[in-house]
């Protein structure tokens, strides 16, 4: 007798998988069966177009063949010319499996680059139609293709494993989520200029150092409230290094899918400023999004001083986080979503 082995259920319950296809990308295969796995295992973590494929138990690829293999409902990432993920979509729908396509790189800033190329926007108008679905990591993204879905890139905030809280007395000072200088929308000067009134210190990435303390001496900052991560780190000890503050703030206007916000919700930082996605679905009271400067700097310094407000932030941030971006909700809606193509 042949032993049946059933499928491990994902995140939320059913037995739905999906195979997010980056076709001829850096990234390598990651294979999520285990869901979000440890912060401490090899590979990249289970976040932004990961996160889709961990949320549901399934598995990321680089290469269209392996993608085919795995026989799984495909998330195809847009990338680079386009021309390998039309291709990869031509091979995809050639073995019957339902795909759906999604930018990889949809702050607005980014797109634009991307689309106002006219034989790029061509080819994007060309595979969108084809496909069977639209999937947008940001709500703005889902509005370039007429049924566009928007789908928050999910975050394992309910796994103990990933809570990378600590107690509130040992959280000091600013952390400033943005790096990216080059891009203006990030708004540096701004983000500087308001950590400066709030009294500091801050923490800033940058590769180039003495760039992020001009900018601070210029605004008038004492360069030793101000201290500068030069290098990337691995992941876990990224997220360490978010949790030692007392709060998160960028003033970001890029409209992306919102890591920097999804990080803070790992570590139970709340994050103030900033529009994408997950600002505005995890952070509801202190996201940038329609708000003035003048309003944020009243939330980051009651946050910076009163702890009853910063614990409430806390609670409802983490209840609306779960109910919205968490692996179980976002794993549930791709199912609905991909049952809907499939029909």
């Amino acid at each position: 007798m042949t032993e049946v082995t059933a499928e491990p259920p994902n995140e939320s319950g059913s037995s739905f998988r999906l195979t997010v296809l980056n076709p001829g990308g850096r990234d390598p295969h990651e294979d999520f069966s285990a869901g979000a796995g440890s912060p401490n295992d090899k590979g990249h973590a289970p976040v932004n177009f990961h996160g889709y494929a961990a949320c549901t138990r399934g598995v990321f690829h680089r290469e269209t063949k392996a993608a085919i293999a795995e026989g799984l409902p495909v998330l195809l990432l847009l990338r680079g010319d386009f021309h390998e993920t039309r291709e990869a979509l031509r091979q995809l729908q050639s073995a019957g499996l339902t795909t759906a396509v999604s930018l990889k790189e949809t702050g607005l800033h980014q797109i634009a680059r991307q689309l106002s190329d006219p034989k790029r926007a061509a080819l994007f108008r060309e595979i969108t139609g084809a496909a069977n679905g639209f999937l947008a990591a940001t709500s703005e993204t889902a509005q370039l293709c007429a049924g566009g879905t928007f789908f928050p890139t999910p975050y394992p905030i309910a796994d103990a494993l990933w809570d990378f809280s600590r107690p509130l007395p040992e959280r000091a000072g600013i952390f400033i989520g943005t790096r990216e200088w080059d891009v203006p929308s990030r708004h540096h000067f701004a983000a500087f200029s308001l950590a400066l009134q709030l009294g500091g210190p801050a923490t800033v990435f940058d590769e180039k150092p003495r760039r992020a303390r001009k900018l601070w001496e210029s605004l008038g900052g004492d360069t030793g409230k101000l201290r500068t991560l030069e290098k990337r780190l691995p992941y876990r000890d990224y997220l360490a290094e978010i949790a030692r503050h007392r709060l998160v703030l960028q003033l970001d206007k890029s409209a992306v899918p919102g890591q920097v916000a999804g990080d803070a919700l790992l570590c139970r930082v709340p994050c103030v400023g900033g529009d994408g996605a997950i600002d505005r679905l995890g952070f509801p009271d202190t996201n940038g999004f329609g708000r003035s400067l003048g309003e944020l700097k009243e939330l980051a310094n009651q946050l910076l001083r009163d702890d009853t407000f910063y614990q409430k932030i806390v609670n409802d941030s983490q209840r609306e986080a779960i109910a919205r971006v968490g692996f179980e909700a976002v794993a549930k809606q791709l199912a609905k979503f991909y049952a809907a193509l499939a029909r």
